[in-house]
This record gives C-alpha cells, sequence and structure tokens, in this order.
C-alpha cells in the first residue's frame, strides 16, 4: 500500500462563512484582576472540595458544611467566569450584573469563612498524625485563602458596582 494513498477525508463540519454567534470568548477578562481572582478561587475551591472529599467526612456534620459551601461556592463561581469569558454581560446589559457579582462574592465571603473556621476547629478536635487530619488541616488553609480570594472579589465588585451607580442615578 501507498503511505501516500492512506490517510483521512474528512474534514469537519462545514460552517457558514457569515455565521455570527451569539456567545464569545472574551479572552480578555482573564488577564484582569476580576478574572484571575475567579481562577484562583476556582483552583483553591477545588482544592477544598477534593481535600474534603477525599476523607471520611461524611461522619461529621461540620465537614459536610464545609462540604456544602465549597461545592455550592464553586459551582456559581464557574458559572460566573463562564458569563464573564462569554462577555454576557456586554450582550444583556438590562441585566445588573454588578450587583449579582457583588451578591454573589459578598455571600461566598461570608460562607467560605465560616466554613474556614469550622473547619480549622474540625481539624483540631481529630487525631493528630492521621490521613484525615492532614486533609483537614490542608483544606482549612485553602478555604482560609479563598475566603481571601472571594473578598478581594467582593471589593472589586463593591468598586464596580459604586462605579455604576454614580454614573447610573435611577
Amino acid at each position: 500500500m501507498d503511505g501516500a494513498a492512506v490517510g483521512s477525508t474528512w474534514r469537519g463540519p462545514a460552517f457558514p462563512q457569515n455565521s455570527i454567534s451569539t456567545l464569545a470568548y472574551n479572552q480578555p477578562v482573564v488577564m484582569t484582576p476580576k478574572g484571575l481572582l475567579l481562577i484562583a478561587e476556582i483552583l483553591f475551591g477545588l482544592l477544598v472540595w477534593i481535600l474534603v472529599g477525599g476523607t471520611d467526612y461524611f461522619h461529621l456534620p461540620s465537614l459536610c458544611w464545609v462540604m456544602f459551601v465549597a461545592i455550592l461556592c464553586w459551582i456559581l463561581t464557574v458559572i460566573l467566569f463562564i458569563i464573564y469569558l462569554t462577555g454576557a454581560p456586554n450582550r444583556a446589559p438590562h441585566i445588573p450584573w454588578t450587583t449579582l457579582a457583588l451578591c454573589v462574592n459578598a455571600s461566598a465571603t461570608g460562607l467560605y469563612l465560616i466554613a474556614a473556621v469550622v473547619n480549622t476547629a474540625t481539624a483540631n478536635e481529630t487525631t493528630r498524625g492521621r490521613h484525615n487530619y492532614k486533609c483537614w488541616v490542608a483544606s482549612a488553609c485553602c478555604a482560609f485563602f479563598t475566603t481571601l480570594c472571594y473578598a478581594c472579589s467582593s471589593y472589586l465588585s463593591y468598586k464596580e458596582w459604586r462605579r455604576t451607580q454614580e454614573t447610573d442615578p435611577q
């Protein structure tokens, strides 16, 4: 068999040349402080989720709370990141995106602060040297980093919300 004759002729789906997508990739948002904080929140939140979820946390109701907060905030942050990444705030200006971001970030800051303190208190109650203890201490550390990221995002969201309120009085 000739090597030149063997090959695939499939070229993928044909798209019309004049198609206009309603959602576009907004790459510059990734390099802004808001985008970098969202990425940090997603990564640290995922670490909290993995470190607590990798143990037998379900025996302690306090760690079930930490897991609930970690999953809930992680999902909301991923959704908010996708919203900003697709440029939806520019396409739907009638939605109060600054107020939404402020509410999500401020709520996540409060919830994660409580979860980090609960996680730390639970880790102190367990027997040192066990696998669960090490994971819970690491997750408490990551939870405090996540809280710090959400607090910074809340501050940036508040500044943006104030700017929109001053320029758009109702």
